[in-house]
């Protein structure tokens, strides 16, 4: 469905252009676009590496495990089904970091391994409430420091890339405590009340 939405804002901006004599501009803005998009990912490229190389490390020298420990009490209260689970817990806790963090593009594979995970332990077909709650939990996740935001204010010209911080922690807050409040209240009702 998404691809359909952008095809049709393709065409409806290329017929827009045609009718007000606008296809040169239209050009223009596209190689712009295009090379303002290749400059973006070069900057935001150098982050990207020395975040996940840091996450990497702190997977294969135990910090995960002790991320793991510490993220216990919150873990083991949202999802009880993994409170024995050090290798789940700790897929999470490296995922959760990595949101703190705002570096959704590293929080994505540690998600994917943390969810991997929790399928292998899922008798079922049907995602289990846990499954559930960490997607959500991934999506509106609170970060403490948007290194990513703030690469990308950094690249734009901004002199306060990180002047954005309180605004970032109180709409990421309220739309994770959002997120979650109706996730509990969900799991709540019939649906989830089968064997789960």
């Amino acid at each position: 469905m998404l691809n359909f939405i952008w095809f049709g804002m393709i065409i409806a901006s290329v017929i827009c252009a045609a009718c007000t004599g606008g296809l040169g501009g239209l050009s223009n803005a596209v190689m712009e676009g295009a090379g303002s998009a290749v400059e973006l990912s070069i900057a935001l490229l150098g982050s990207m590496c020395a975040w996940l190389g840091f996450l990497r490390i702190a997977e294969k020298s135990g910090l995960t495990a002790l991320l793991a420990e510490g993220f216990s009490p919150v873990i083991d209260r949202l999802f009880p089904e993994y409170r024995n689970d050090n290798e789940i817990k700790g897929k999470m806790c490296m995922n959760l970091s990595a949101n703190f963090l705002g570096l959704g593009n590293a929080a994505t594979p540690l998600g994917l391994a943390a969810i991997s995970a929790m399928a292998k332990k899922n008798p079922g077909d049907t995602p289990t409430k846990g499954m559930i709650l960490f997607v959500v939990f991934n999506t509106a996740s609170i970060q403490l420091l948007p290194v990513n935001m703030a690469a990308m204010r950094s690249s734009c010209g901004s002199g306060q890339p990180f002047a954005i911080l309180p605004e970032i922690w109180v709409t990421s807050l309220a739309a994770l405590l959002t997120c979650v409040l109706f996730c509990k209240l969900m799991e709540r009702r019939s649906v989830f009340q089968k064997g789960r």
